[in-house]
Order: C-alpha cells, then sequence, then structure tokens
C-alpha cells in the first residue's frame, strides 16, 4: 500500500465528533473533488468523485449526517492503470441545496463560492478538519525518500487559501499552478509527518518518522561498508607495492646494506604483508609510531627504484 493511500484510509476512519468539524471537512471534500452541473431551469446537480470506497463512504456518512440523499456510482477509467473511481450523485433536492451553501461551497444564488466563508473554519479543530477533507478530495504524500505532500485543487485561488489556512496552524505550504489545476504542498519528512498528525493521521506520520530512521541508517551503513573497502583496497595496493619494493632490495643483495630500522620494518612487512601501518609499527622494537612506520616504507620503495 502507498503512503498515500495508507493516509487516505486512516483520515477516512475519523469521526468528527462536532458539527463545526463534520460540516468544514464536507466542504472540503465537496470543494476539492466536487463538481457543479447546471441542467437547466435553474436545477443543479453536483458530483464528488473520489479515488477510493473508504473515502466514498466518508463522504456518504457525511452528507447522510446532513439528510441529504446522494447515490454512490463507480466506473472504470480508461487510463493505462485502469484503477476503479466513485462518485457521489446529489439532485437538486432542497437539503442538499442548503448543505451545500451551510458549507460554504455555494454561494447564495447557488453559484460555486470562490472560499468558504470564515465561519467554516473558524476554530482549530475546524482547520484540521478542512484540511483533512482537502487531502481526502485530493490529496497524495510519498516518502521517506523525497518526502512530497500535495493537496491538489481547482485554482490557485484554492490553493492559497489552504496554504494560508496551514499557516495559522503554524505549517508552511508552498503553492504553484499547472495546466488545469493548483497545488498547495509541502517537502520533508518531519515537515510533513507533523502536518499528518495534525490531520489525524497520527500513524502514517509514526510510520514515516520510523522508515525515514531506517532509511537513513541504512544509507549511513553503506557509505561506511563503501569507506571501509576502499580503506582495505588502498591499504591492500600499498602492501602490494612495498612487498615488491622488499623482495628487490633482497634479490639485489641490497636489503643487508640498509640502515637497521628500515631492514626491521622490510622484515615485519614481508613476514606480515596484510597488516596495517599501525599494526606494524606496534612490532616494531622499540614500538614505532604510524607515521614513522609510513616513511621507513616509504624510503624502502624509493631504494628500490633507484
Amino acid at each position: 500500500m502507498s503512503l498515500s493511500e495508507d493516509v487516505r484510509g486512516e483520515l477516512a476512519a475519523i469521526e468528527p465528533r462536532k458539527p463545526c468539524c463534520r460540516l468544514a471537512e464536507l466542504s472540503a471534500l465537496v470543494r476539492g473533488a466536487g463538481s457543479v452541473h447546471l441542467r437547466g431551469g435553474g436545477r443543479i446537480g453536483v458530483h464528488v468523485e473520489v479515488a477510493t470506497g473508504a473515502v466514498a463512504r466518508r463522504a456518504f456518512s457525511l452528507l447522510r449526517s446532513y439528510g441529504v440523499p446522494c447515490e454512490i456510482r463507480t466506473y472504470r477509467r480508461r487510463a493505462f492503470e485502469r484503477s476503479t473511481r466513485f462518485q457521489l450523485h446529489l439532485g437538486d433536492d432542497p437539503r442538499a441545496l442548503q448543505a451545500l451553501n451551510e458549507a460554504g461551497v455555494l454561494d447564495a444564488s447557488l453559484a460555486p463560492a470562490a472560499r468558504p466563508p470564515r465561519r467554516v473554519v473558524a476554530r482549530a479543530c475546524c482547520r484540521a478538519a478542512y484540511l483533512r477533507g482537502a487531502f481526502l478530495a485530493a490529496g497524495s504524500a510519498s516518502g521517506p525518500r523525497n518526502a512530497h505532500l500535495e493537496l491538489r485543487t481547482a485554482d490557485a485561488e484554492s490553493a492559497l487559501f489552504l496554504a494560508e489556512l496551514a499557516a495559522t496552524a503554524g505549517f508552511a505550504l508552498g503553492v504553484y499552478e499547472r495546466s488545469g489545476h493548483a497545488v498547495a504542498y509541502a517537502k520533508g519528512v518531519e515537515a510533513i509527518a507533523e502536518l499528518l498528525a495534525f490531520l489525524g493521521a497520527h500513524g502514517a506520520a509514526l510510520r514515516l518518522g520510523e522508515e525515514a530512521v531506517v532509511a537513513a541508517t541504512r544509507a549511513r551503513a553503506n557509505r561506511l561498508a563503501n569507506a571501509d573497502h576502499a580503506n582495505i583496497v588502498r591499504t591492500s595496493r600499498a602492501a602490494e607495492g612495498q612487498l615488491r619494493a622488499v623482495r628487490r632490495l633482497e634479490r639485489e643483495g641490497r636489503l643487508e646494506q640498509l640502515a637497521p630500522e628500515l631492514r626491521e620494518i622490510a622484515r615485519l612487512r614481508a613476514r606480515h604483508p596484510t597488516l596495517s601501518l599501525r599494526e606494524l609499527a606496534g612490532r616494531c622494537s622499540p614500538p614505532a609510531t604510524k607515521a614513522a612506520v609510513q616513511r621507513r616504507l616509504a624510503r624502502i620503495r624509493r631504494l628500490a627504484e633507484l
């Protein structure tokens, strides 16, 4: 299951207790996923299209709490993924029009409202419910790698409203326009996890944080393993060159002519070809430093090249 589906399922299971929160969530859901259709003679119809059955049931429950009659229909997209979509059809029943007007979806003349009235999102709990409804309607999230959260809207004005709403709760959302729609978005694991927790998706927020920690730990372990491997390769190549130098001096009879400390380190390297410089330094008599051993072996390699 993708992070988007995980979050959407968790948010759809939340049952707002307060009537004001139910109204705010319904407002965002219909505004984000709904479309108004003129049927002539002053009659209108509203369709709400959502991605999952859980969200469809949540929208249905919200509408029924206001006594709004609606019908759920399904259809299969003709796109490549052939995914199933869910539509809620609302007629021009007076109860539906009244509920949509109260939610700020339709204005007094039953035209789509540019923004919901201030009373719909006056409280902090209502702002969380509105943003939750916006995610249920057209939200997506990915992470922890390149963590990204989007709330899709029909226009830039609606995306700016979501950003302003989130800002009052202490969350920063960016806004940009695409062809035919706009997006309010957040980036970064920490920012997205905090926003998801504010919306009520605590489980998804925790899982996102845990996955980010695991991913960071795995990346660090890989970096350390790669660094260790590179060090082993460099050490092995250096030791191989030192052994060749020692053997050449020995073949040419020049090894016994070296200074005592050079003869000692040459014999130690020949006897222990896999030891590190620090380990060779500890076997010298008296013990030497790593830097001293490195200088002696470098001297031996230069003498062998003469």
